[in-house]
């Protein structure tokens, strides 16, 4: 037995294709297939049932590809430690962004990051929080950029910047000629949000319903550019991230006002492994972030 063997199962697991496995793992199928046999040959266990159409893991399966999960981490993380140590500032750095944030943000910190790390080779993943959460504690992941939530106690946490909501109106609104708002103000509106497992949403929801402001039901949207695009085309009222906004202000066909008396915001935090040995580039890298970010907002 050895690691590539570990790899090989769990991205079998992750494909539950044979072919596309192979090519993950940038080895011919008959390579990966063949290595998984002998992987069951020398375990004694059948890890999955093969059929024409798809692969079927066994219990048995199931349980070693997550011990084998386990150990894959184990070994970056000894990876890690040896580069702490020699050079703390390089090697691979796989980040994980939520879809509200990356977009925005990687064009503001992906140039600095680079000039500032150089040897540093940073891989970057988009999926919602829940889905990072579970990769980071995985060991799939180095790091999390997304919004603080009061279920993340169990990792690292490293506070990179406040970021206000603005109200987004259509350009043909009595209120898209005023520069602010106040939050009662809104009391009795209805608002389009985004669907179900965006944090965004959690969070722009606790706000609207402290202040008396409901959701429009008729409409959830996957994306903030969709959210953007029904309030142009009048269909209602948001809340828009100001990194978001930029300085598309009236330009597309939607205004954006200040919200006061509370402002509407999220934190934005830097998220890590408890223990990580990747602490120092964790710190050194959010200083970076929060410097930049701050300047702008």
């Amino acid at each position: 037995m050895n690691l590539r063997d570990l790899e090989y199962l769990v991205a079998l697991a992750e494909e539950r294709h044979f072919r596309k496995a192979a090519e993950k793992c940038f080895v011919s199928q008959p390579t990966l297939s063949g290595q998984l046999r002998k992987l069951e040959d020398e375990l004694g266990v059948l890890l999955m049932e093969r059929t024409s159409r798809k692969v079927l893991f066994t219990p048995a399966g199931d349980a070693i590809t997550a011990q084998a999960r386990r150990v894959l981490a184990a070994t970056k993380e000894l990876r890690d430690i040896a580069r702490t140590f020699t050079e703390p500032m390089s090697g691979e750095l796989h980040i994980g962004l939520i879809p509200t944030v990356g977009p925005y943000l990687l064009p503001h910190i992906i140039p600095a990051l680079k000039q500032h790390f150089p040897e540093l080779h940073i891989f970057l993943y988009e999926a919602q929080t829940q889905v990072l959460l579970k990769q980071l504690a995985d060991g799939e992941l180095d790091c999390l950029i997304l919004a603080q939530l009061d279920n993340m106690d169990n990792f690292g946490s490293l506070p990179l910047y406040d970021e206000p909501m603005l109200l987004a109106v259509p350009v043909s609104h009595p209120w898209a000629g005023r520069e602010q708002i106040r939050l009662d103000e809104l009391k009795g509106e209805k608002l389009l949000m985004l669907e179900d497992g965006h944090c965004l949403r959690d969070q722009a929801m606790g706000f609207c319903f402290a202040a008396g402001i409901g959701e429009d039901s008729h409409f959830k949207a996957t994306s903030l550019e969709t959210l953007r695009n029904m309030v142009a085309a009048g269909s209602g009222l948001t809340l828009i991230p100001q990194l978001a906004v930029g300085e598309r202000n009236g330009e597309t066909g939607v205004s954006y006002l200040r919200v006061t008396d509370p402002e509407p915001s999220r934190a934005i935090a830097l998220l890590h492994r408890a223990h990580s040995v990747r602490r120092p580039c964790f710190n050194e890298m959010a200083r970076v972030i929060s410097k930049l970010l701050n300047e702008r907002l």
